[in-house]
């Protein structure tokens, strides 16, 4: 963790898939679910970016949603919306449909997909999961949600059958990252997305003891742990403190300042803003070399965007990012 290294390594969040004209011709219609569940698909979508923009990780093509839409809780994603729930998370009746995750029976195809990915890959393959939080938001607001009404409702009205809730939650994640560490991942995510709609003190009560049980299970494994969220800034305290290894930050937060609050100790994952990207290359290039020139060289830096690949974004750009990030250096 936090070795020197030649160059500031580099990836993105979502850059397999979405925005790749060889994605859409693979993929054409369907659902995301079940392309997830055809090994050799999702292998080959994982490795498109690989051979497109040279970065220095690849990253799992799956979802956050994987894991509770295998055990039958009723998720599916819809096109041009996200995770949808036809039937929300309620009441103590509905934990009944949150079972234990077996990933060898339930998710056998992640698990075969990244056996196909080792195999041939000559970078780290991040593995990942979606936070209890995350996905409860999710199960409980039936589709993505900007208030996030019924969740902080359910974790203000009945904090029992939250903490229920969350840490069914917790164990399905657990079992999830382990048996994708176990299959060969060399890093794991934990994507707690919307993390950022919490205050400090919710985040700290509601959320913060589930994710610091993650990562407290996985350090039994000497792999890289990252956990990120967006609209961040306030709690990235509270998220270094949860045990993970490298914090990603988004675009709202200076990289100089997100370092002070993360602390001294961890690595830094971010962080340019995804939706300058169809922008001006001399703006965003500009843009680019601010957040290299603000980490000043400091190590445990992986540049990446504050969050995932738009479906509009040209991968041009992207291939030029990469390369504008390899060849920086700091003037001494």
């Amino acid at each position: 963790m936090r070795k020197p290294v030649e160059y500031t390594p580099i990836w993105f969040m979502r850059q397999a898939g979405r925005s790749l004209p060889e994605y859409k011709a693979l993929r054409k219609e369907g659902s995301i679910l079940n392309a997830i569940k055809e090994p050799e698909i999702a292998a080959e979508i994982t490795l498109q970016p690989i051979r497109r923009y040279g970065v220095d990780a690849a990253i799992l093509y799956s979802d956050i949603v994987v894991p509770v839409h295998a055990i039958g809780f009723g998720v599916d994603i819809k096109p041009g919306v996200g995770p949808v729930a036809v039937d929300p998370f309620k009441s103590t009746t509905d934990l009944a449909r949150l079972r234990s995750l077996n990933a060898q029976v339930d998710t056998p195809y992640v698990l075969e997909t990244i056996h196909r990915l080792v195999d041939v890959l000559e970078i780290p393959l991040i593995g990942f999961a979606g936070a209890p939080f995350t996905v409860a938001s999710y199960l409980i607001e039936g589709g993505p949600s900007r208030s996030y009404q019924k969740t902080k409702a359910m974790m203000f009205s009945d904090k029992a059958l939250w903490d229920s809730l969350l840490e069914r939650l917790t164990d399905i994640t657990i079992e999830s990252l382990i048996s994708q560490v176990e299959a060969g991942a060399s890093a794991v995510q934990l994507f707690d997305s919307w993390a950022g709609s919490l205050s400090p003190e919710q985040y700290e009560q509601f959320v913060f003891p589930y994710s610091q049980r993650i990562f407290q299970t996985l350090s039994e494994y000497s792999i890289p742990r990252i956990h990120f969220g967006v609209g961040t800034g306030e709690i990235l305290h509270l998220m270094s403190s949860a045990g993970a290894d490298v914090v990603g930050v988004d675009w709202r937060v200076p990289i100089d300042e997100a370092r002070k609050r993360i602390g001294p100790d961890k690595s830094v994952q971010g962080n340019l803003d995804p939706s300058i990207l169809g922008g001006d290359w001399e703006l965003i290039s500009k843009e680019v070399l601010k957040i290299l020139e603000k980490n000043d060289g400091q190590l445990g830096h992986i540049f990446n965007l504050g969050h995932g690949v738009t479906p509009e974004v040209n991968p041009d750009v992207l291939q030029k990012i990469v390369e504008l990030v390899h060849n920086f250096r700091i003037s001494t």
